[in-house]
């Protein structure tokens, strides 16, 4: 049967290809696939030395994780888009200074900031998948980090209720020159909003 593997980071650099198709047997598991991945050309020896996590279906798995035809599995390396890297979705209010604090370093010239605001309502609700969510967000800044020549990136997103005048979301980015960190920061909000698993649900302040 045919499994669908992802690949992010180094994984995605090493193999050529954001994704590949494996063949495996009926009632393989994760460990299985990652057998076989692991003689394609380009990734024979880099999972060997790159911790990853593993999700099946965009659900967390382990190694022992049963498959079927058609499942995606993905494996997601550790974040590395430099020293200030940071990712953290959660309720607690999120604090510009605190944030451009991860990302300040003396070989950045640029600092870029994006922050979201809930807007024409007095509050939205977030609810996310918060492990997945963080690991695709340090995955999407390790890839905008290597694309643009960031020197370090780093984001947050709120879940929960978050009112009109606070931020949902903040996206830092610090990079030698202005244009980097500002196609870096650009690219990293546009896909966190796209691809990381937090949805939004708008209340009436009087309910």
């Amino acid at each position: 049967m045919t499994v669908r593997v992802r690949l992010f980071a180094i994984l995605r650099q090493s193999a050529g290809s954001d994704s590949v198709e494996v063949e495996v047997e009926e009632g393989a598991t994760v460990a299985d696939a990652l057998a076989v991945l692991g003689r394609e050309p380009g990734l024979e020896s880099v999972l060997d030395r790159v911790p990853v996590r593993m999700a099946v279906n965009r659900n967390y798995a382990d190694p022992e994780t049963p498959l079927s035809a058609g499942d995606e599995l993905a494996l997601v390396p550790p974040v590395s888009g430099g020293a200030g890297s940071h990712v953290r979705v959660g309720p607690e209010p999120i604090s510009l200074e605190t944030v451009v604090e991860r990302v300040v370093d003396p070989r950045a010239g640029a600092v870029v900031t994006f922050q979201g605001f809930p807007r024409d309502i007095p509050q939205l609700d977030y609810e996310a998948y918060a492990e997945m969510a963080e690991e695709r967000i340090a995955a999407i800044l390790s890839e905008c980090a290597r694309r643009h020549g960031l020197v370090a990136a780093a984001a947050e997103h709120r879940t929960g209720p978050v009112p009109a005048e606070e931020a949902s979301v903040l996206v830092a980015a610090s990079a030698p020159h202005r244009p980097e960190a500002f196609a870096g920061a650009r690219e990293a909000i546009d896909r966190i909003k796209a691809e990381a698993p937090i949805w939004k649900l708008e209340r009436d302040a009087s309910a």
